[in-house]
């Protein structure tokens, strides 16, 4: 019902022959994405009394479609085994009835694909890349063959690293923060750190809008790569603002009161990490993130909101027992870690 309410099929709503078209189109793409390459939709249109259609839509789903085949090529330093035993997509196995790996689905692909990315960058390879990919699937659409072609490039080792730009004084503080080692394989997890940690430690100094770029200097030639570590702390904000989003039951100052980082005070990215932590902490929320925003028409402030998913945080116990002493028992217990959202504990 929801694919014929977003195609815009709706009962006294005037029929369209063109919208029908797109509701089955949707109905074959929501099944397909399922693996049900096979499935059968037959659009029916039946006059009814008073200038009016039944619009019927018969599904025959077919058989789920699995992976009998996946292939990588153009590897060379590592074996297609190797790299095939990255991906959560598999040829099935005694459990792929419960895990459903062998259901083929261009999420868990592009997924696998940023994996397998992942795992060549982590390990020299500055300029591998994903030629292709193809997924063919069998006449009779019960199978699937996925092939991933790939060109690996050069090892590369990094042969040194610099700082450049505005680093407040404190090149020295900010070199201990280098994750890139010298003399040691390209590794892209590395940099990424490197250039987070450098963001975090301008945020300490109230840089909110700190930007830290990694630039590589390739030399093909040797199959090394130096890089220039290029910072702009840009201009220190202050926080305007505190806000507290997705707390449907715990009130917002149970959350406040966990935050160290205060309104109209200057940014501190220590502080909000730490509020973040402590929010955490409480046991209240299933998740706890925080959004810097800067805000519209100044140049330096930030408004800081802090998203909260709520879980439960109540429990109730029931027993019962039998002794020759004292008979049937019975156990009753409830606790509520977050009384009314107030933050309060009541235990009977």
């Amino acid at each position: 019902k929801k694919a014929l309410r977003e195609a815009g099929i709706a009962d006294g709503q005037p029929f369209d022959k063109a919208l029908a078209d797109k509701a089955e189109q949707e109905l074959k793409r929501q099944y397909i994405n399922k693996s049900l390459y096979g499935v059968e939709v037959i659009t029916t249109v039946t006059p009814i009394e008073r200038n009016r259609v039944n619009l019927t839509f018969s599904v025959v789903e077919g058989d789920v479609a699995k992976i009998k085949e996946i292939h990588i090529t153009g590897n060379k330093a590592f074996s297609e085994s190797t790299l095939l035993g990255l991906f959560d997509l598999d040829t099935g196995g005694w459990l792929s009835w419960y895990t459903k790996s062998d259901r083929y689905s261009r999420t868990k692909l592009n997924a696998d694909i940023e994996t397998l990315r992942s795992y060549y960058l982590a390990r020299g390879y500055l300029e591998f890349k994903i030629d292709s990919t193809q997924v063919a699937i069998s006449p009779d659409k019960q199978s699937i063959a996925i092939t991933v072609n790939v060109t690996e490039g050069e090892r590369f080792v990094v042969s040194g690293v610099k700082l450049e730009g505005n680093y407040l004084n404190k090149e020295e503080e900010f070199k201990t923060l280098v994750k890139i080692e010298p003399g040691e394989p390209y590794n892209a997890d590395h940099v990424a750190e490197t250039t987070k940690a450098f963001t975090d430690y301008f945020g300490t100094f109230g840089f909110a809008f700190a930007r830290v770029e990694a630039v590589p200097e390739i030399d093909r030639t040797n199959n090394r790569v130096a890089f220039v570590l290029q910072a702009d702390p840009s201009r220190r904000a202050y926080v305007r603002r505190v806000n507290v989003a997705g707390n449907n039951r715990t009130r917002d100052e149970v959350v406040r009161r966990e935050f160290r980082q205060f309104e109209s005070s200057w940014y501190d990215g220590d502080k909000i990490r730490l509020s973040r932590d402590r929010v955490d902490r409480l046991g209240y929320f299933t998740d706890v993130n925080i959004d810097t925003q800067e805000v519209t028409g100044t140049s330096d402030q930030v408004d800081v909101t802090v998203n909260v998913v709520e879980k439960p945080t109540g429990n109730l116990q029931l027993g019962a027992g039998y002794s020759s002493a004292d008979s049937v028992s019975l156990l009753f217990g409830i606790k509520q870690e977050n009384v009314f959202g107030s933050g309060n504990y009541l235990g009977v």
